[in-house]
């Protein structure tokens, strides 16, 4: 290997880059530096020979292969025999699982049955098709029953096709109370799949699907198999049971296949990802290699003698010691707190010594099992004037504007789509969800053509936008148009419904349009960026801005999920009580209680510098049958005393509030007699 490519390698991750064709397990601890490992692994491929186009990089986000790819590209171009090859390497097949699912469903997607213009639904949409094909199979049969909602019935289907398990064996395992509705369930999911075949569209589960369909086809299995030497997969742990099968589709005998991932960070089972695929691997791939990379370059060797403690509790993992390339450190923090409030005075006032020390606010962030857990402290967060990030929500393109205008785009690439068309007809007035459905089955009828919607005679109130509108859908029809003026056609149009639709934001709103309008040009096709935006999404317009200002800061907060592959130097993890970490929704069997812990790892090895845990000790409860009281907790099951003595300070946080402070809610409750329903009431009641 050149020594360019070695010089920032321990000897665990050269091993990595080095090892021959494989098949390659390597268990990377948290901070191990597996991004650098990856990334040099694809350069010397590159760089001994491999064709770029003959390896594929699989990966969770679309940005982490990006990274990997740019890191290979720059050790190459360091490599005098290798100035050509530097420049190719942007033709390694590298992206999600997702993406990489769809490029190929576009080359061979023919040969299961799929039209070359099928189009792919997001989640929101998902459970819109879900519910309006429930509503025509089982109409009101449902009606006086606890019957699942859309989402519910998305998240149970979807569960079925990534674990590739039995409805019933879902339903006695996840949603025990659903079983009676087994039949009516099995009857929609199969009307579902039927309408999804009609139309030409395809959900996120339906992209692993066919392309684990494709894998097992004789020929186009093969074919596929041909297409690459090497296999690369990051993120093992996090897979689910299809993903599995279509790596074993890709190379058999795993032969050119690594993997890369570490079982105690396995935490998204609610997504059908599986931690015995990376604890199996040895059984699927026999006379694999296993390497672990135990040397950590983010935490202290402090805060690792406290996460090491803490992963050991697991009933069945791959042993491996986390050492710190950062010597010495200060000890994590447990601290137990009177309840929830000294519980957030006692983080913000840190974060504010932290930040009055010269750490900037970026730097710490605020970790919790739950979204709700934050409430509190973001009411003191913004009572102190501190800004802060909570990460999750809504993706830009789930936004309704954004939505309403993809609709238009959507319609017309593939005149099937039910969920955009419903979601275009019902945006003008006079049309509703009813005739919005039988306009689309005279569309489906007539072959897409949108004559047929011009001989259609609307109602009065809504003859002043129907044929305009028909008239735009044909413009953005036009094949030699141009993307940007297809969006702009309709941004013109939709202007005016935005404005009536939203009359307090719409200005906001529309420039949320125009930011989609002015990346527009960054994609060849429509069907690129439709499909782009699906598999991808932006998480806000400002990811299509410029980076922030140098002074901008804010504290981050976030659940612990979406904290995953992120670091700060100061992390603090609240509610750390039994029934929050772990949940008591998730304390049934004992595969549930160690995929808790596994979260509470993450948590912990996302510190770099300081690690502060709290747990409230009572939690405030407003009832208003049996008066309001508090319910005593106890600390987290996962740091016994033997832990909290070895690798910890503990501390209290016993004070009352600070009277100079805001008085808390239960002050206020009994200085004015108040019930908690009482006190609401007389603070809205000159409102309405």
């Amino acid at each position: 290997m050149p020594e360019t490519f070695g010089k920032d390698l321990n000897p665990a991750q050269r091993e990595a880059v080095e090892y021959g064709e494989g098949p390659l397990l390597v268990v990377a601890g948290a901070g191990t530096g597996k991004t650098t490992m990856l990334a040099h692994r694809v350069a010397r491929l590159v760089a001994d020979g491999a064709r770029p186009d003959r390896i594929l990089l699989l990966t969770f986000t679309r940005r982490a292969a990006m990274e990997m790819l740019q890191r290979a590209r720059r050790l190459l171009e360091n490599v005098k025999r290798a100035p050509t090859e530097s420049q190719h390497v942007t033709n390694v097949w590298g992206g999600t699982f997702h993406a990489v699912g769809t490029r190929l469903l576009r080359i061979y997607g023919s040969c299961v049955g799929l039209p070359p213009n099928f189009t792919i639904i997001d989640r929101a949409d998902q459970e819109d098709l879900m519910n309006l094909v429930r509503t025509e199979t089982l109409g009101k049969k449902t009606e006086g029953k606890r019957f699942p909602k859309k989402g519910t019935c998305v998240a149970i289907y979807s569960r079925c096709v990534n674990s590739q398990a039995k409805l019933y064996d879902i339903l006695a395992k996840y949603y025990p109370k659903l079983e009676e509705y087994l039949p009516e369930l099995a009857q929609i999911f199969d009307a579902y799949t039927q309408r999804k075949i009609e139309n030409a569209t395809l959900d996120y589960d339906d992209l692993l699907l066919y392309w684990s369909a494709m894998m097992r086809h004789p020929e186009i299995g093969e074919k596929i198999r041909s297409r690459f030497d090497w296999v690369l997969v990051d993120e093992y742990q996090d897979t689910n049971r299809i993903q599995a099968e279509i790596v074993k589709g890709l190379t058999p005998d795993g032969k050119g296949l690594t993997v890369v991932g570490d079982d105690a960070q396995s935490i998204y089972s609610f997504r059908a990802a599986t931690v015995r695929n990376i604890l199996d691997f040895p059984k699927t791939f026999p006379g694999a290699k296993i390497l672990p990379l135990e040397e950590n370059y983010r935490s202290t060797a402090a805060i690792l003698k406290a996460t090491n403690r803490v992963v050991a509790q697991l009933h069945e993992r791959y042993r491996k010691d986390l050492f710190a390339v950062r010597k010495g450190g200060v000890r994590p923090t447990f601290c137990r707190c009177r309840d929830d409030d000294a519980q957030t005075r006692y983080v913000v006032d840190l974060v504010l010594e932290h930040y009055e020390n010269g750490m900037p606010l970026k730097e710490m962030a605020v970790l919790f099992r739950s979204s709700s857990h934050s409430l509190r402290l973001e009411t003191e967060l913004a009572r102190r004037r501190i800004p802060y990030v909570k990460y999750g929500g809504l993706k830009f393109t789930e936004a309704a504007h954004v939505k309403d205008l993809l609709s238009f785009l959507r319609i017309v690439e593939n005149p099937g789509d039910f969920p955009a068309g419903l979601r275009l007809l019902t945006l003008l007035p006079g049309i509703g969800p009813k005739k919005a459905r039988d306009l689309m089955v005279l569309l489906q009828q007539a072959g897409g053509n949108f004559n047929v919607w011009s001989s259609w005679t609307p109602p009065k109130n809504a003859q002043e936008l129907w044929f305009p509108t028909v008239a735009l859908l044909k413009q953005i029809n036009e094949p030699d148009r141009p993307l940007k003026e297809q969006l702009a056609a309709a941004i013109e149009f939709y202007r005016p419904i935005l404005t009536e639709k939203w009359p307090l934001d719409g200005d906001s709103r529309l420039s949320d349009l125009e930011q989609l309008l002015s990346v527009s040009g960054n994609f060849k096709s429509r069907r690129e960026m439709l499909a782009d935006f699906v598999l991808d999404p932006p998480a806000s317009s400002e990811e299509f801005a410029d980076k922030p200002d140098i002074d901008d800061d804010w504290l981050n907060l976030s659940t612990i999920h979406s904290a995953k592959g992120l670091e700060w130097k100061s992390v603090f993890i609240i509610h750390a009580s039994d029934g929050n970490i772990p949940s008591d929704m998730s304390t049934g069997r004992q595969e549930e209680i160690d995929e808790e812990l596994r979260l509470f790892y993450v948590a912990m090895t996302r510190a770099k510098d300081y690690l502060y845990i709290t747990c409230p000790m009572k939690y405030y409860h407003a009832n208003t049958y049996w008066g309001d009281a508090f319910s005593t907790v106890l600390p987290t099951r996962f740091l016994p005393t033997e832990i909290l003595n070895d690798c910890f300070e503990s501390t209290r946080c016993w004070d009352a509030p600070n009277p100079d402070d805001d008085r808390d809610f239960r002050n206020i409750l009994e200085e004015e007699g108040l019930t908690t329903e009482e006190w609401i009431k007389k603070q809205t009641e000159d409102l309405w």
